[in-house]
């Protein structure tokens, strides 16, 4: 099993659509940034690509490439687990927190949590709202931040490799052939030898 977290904040600007979880929301502002901005996905895309060890969303899907201008964050995230899964994972569950002043969250939830399920191929999905009470920032609506914590694991431990032997994991080196058992006796060695022929 692997676990990677993933973080992410962007600030609220009028003009954009807020789009959290893949859902558009109605709201007097949206998050701003290269592609839709959806702080949710970037989380959880962060906290996937940490635990199978394949770098950040910044890597797979760069600010500076104008091919994610304003790019939904959903098919960013169905490529991420497309990635994953070429690296032997499979998702076994993403837990997130969205923390936002407003608007209020708790009747978008359900909505979030199946349209993330349905591109990450499992419905193990918790999706959580909370207010940050005021305080700071986030508290002054200037944004609104998400966390992810992901579980993967790895496909391939239960295969069998064309050999018969069980697939090495990755990371993992096969067991050298005949390690723990006894070591091939030598010709001849504590054997009687053969008789010459005629004799």
């Amino acid at each position: 099993m692997r676990v990677g977290i993933g973080y992410d904040v962007h600030p609220l600007v009028d003009g954009r659509r807020l789009v959290l979880g893949g859902v558009v929301i109605e709201h007097r502002a949206g998050l701003d940034g290269h592609s839709d901005a959806d702080v949710l996905t970037h989380a959880v895309i962060d906290a996937l690509l940490g635990a199978a060890g394949l770098g950040d969303i910044g890597r797979h899907f760069p600010a500076s490439d104008p091919k994610f201008k304003d790019a939904s964050s959903l098919e960013m995230l169905a490529a991420a687990v497309e990635s994953l899964r070429a690296a032997g994972f499979r998702v076994v569950n993403v837990d997130c927190t969205v923390i936002a002043q407003a608007p209020r969250l708790q009747p978008h939830l359900a909505a979030m949590t199946a349209e993330l399920a349905r591109r990450l191929g499992t419905d193990n999905v918790n999706v959580k709202g909370k207010s940050p009470e005021g305080i700071g920032a986030l508290g002054q609506e200037a944004g609104i931040a998400a966390q992810a914590v992901a579980m993967l694991e790895e496909e391939m431990q239960n295969r069998e490799a064309p050999s018969g032997r069980a697939a090495s994991r990755p990371g993992h080196l096969p067991r050298p052939a005949g390690k723990g058992s006894p070591p091939p006796r030598q010709a001849g060695k504590g054997s009687r030898p053969s008789r010459r022929a005629g004799r």
